[in-house]
């Protein structure tokens, strides 16, 4: 099968189309035949070296796929041949068959598409845990969103909008993707690039501060976001897009009383009682039109260098699907 690998940590030009065996089921597993695969910033931190947990080389990546049940291995009960899910994997989506874990697959309602279910696993549970779990969002609550035009990001608004924030403040990088985090319920929305965006956020408050920011870039944009906060405000980290990690003093926590919050999905994952609670509250608000998927585009798999370039440069919104 075609797939798209890298055999050396760099930039987007060490990914290579090569041809390899389709995967071999084990019990309780299934092939999917691939409609749709979501491209992350954990891959391209994967192909950097730089992921959460080591990247083993040579490495496909891709965690997050949609497809077609192909095949299935003993002791599968759930689906059949022919069946639509969507999932996520440790790794190997970027290939035109995957294998999964029975347990891991979610159907697909026909009502909505590959591209658009493919933005769900990971951005959707990502923005919703983020929101809830981590940062423990309370009704009224004031949220702010780093990359609001970005796959999570764009989840994100809306998600602090239907769960009760009263005010939405969005940033992100150009006019043009400022006005899609207003089009989906920002309250304000600020440019990031400018020097004064902090002062800006601090007025959107009225000078009182924010109690919940969704913070994924790292570097200085993770300091001047602390000095955004308001007293028990709690700054949720679940990414370093920009490559430079922020060094922190706890002590300067101290006199708000603030948290810095860790997140990494797949410990929601390891949880049950969190992934399907939320994953099915997810599906029905896409069904019910409460929550739009942005699709931002949809590329030919060997385009994946292209894409990794681009979404790294900041000229992207929404989700970004490959199809192999």
């Amino acid at each position: 099968m075609k797939a798209i690998q890298f055999k050396e940590y760099g930039g987007p030009s060490v990914l290579e189309k090569v041809d390899v065996e389709r995967p071999e089921l084990d019990e309780g597993e299934v092939l999917l035949k691939v409609q749709a695969i979501g491209v992350n910033y954990a891959d391209t931190a994967r192909r950097e070296g730089s992921y959460v947990v080591p990247t083993p080389l040579p490495f496909i990546p891709g965690a997050e796929v949609a497809g077609i049940v192909e095949e299935v291995g003993e002791g599968v009960s759930r689906v059949s041949k022919g069946d639509r899910v969507v999932t996520l994997i440790g790794s190997g989506g970027y290939a035109e068959y995957v294998k999964a874990k029975e347990s891991t697959l979610i159907p697909i309602p026909n009502e909505v598409t590959d591209e658009t279910a493919v933005a769900l696993p990971l951005q959707g549970l990502t923005a919703y845990h983020i929101l809830t779990t981590m940062g423990r969002l309370e009704k009224g609550e004031t949220v702010l969103v780093h990359a609001a035009a970005g796959g999570v990001g764009s989840l994100a608004v809306q998600l602090a909008k239907l769960f009760g924030a009263g005010n939405v403040i969005a940033t992100a990088s150009s006019e043009e993707k400022l006005e899609l985090a207003r089009d989906l319920g920002a309250d304000h929305a600020i440019n990031y690039t400018s020097p004064n965006w902090r002062e800006e956020v601090m007025e959107a408050t009225g000078g009182r501060g924010v109690d919940v920011a969704l913070e994924m870039a790292g570097g200085d944009i993770f300091h001047e976001t602390v000095k955004c906060m308001r007293a028990f405000g709690r700054v949720v980290v679940y990414g370093v897009a920009s490559g430079e990690p922020a060094q922190m003093y706890p002590s300067g926590l101290m006199n708000r009383n603030l948290s810095v919050i860790g997140f990494f999905l797949p410990q929601v994952m390891k949880k049950p009682v969190l992934f399907e609670k939320s994953l099915n509250h997810l599906l029905k608000m896409i069904k019910s039109g409460e929550l739009q998927l942005t699709v931002g585009g949809v590329f030919d798999l060997e385009e994946a260098a292209h894409v990794h370039e681009v979404m790294q440069a900041r000229k992207t919104k929404g989700k970004l699907v490959l199809k192999p």
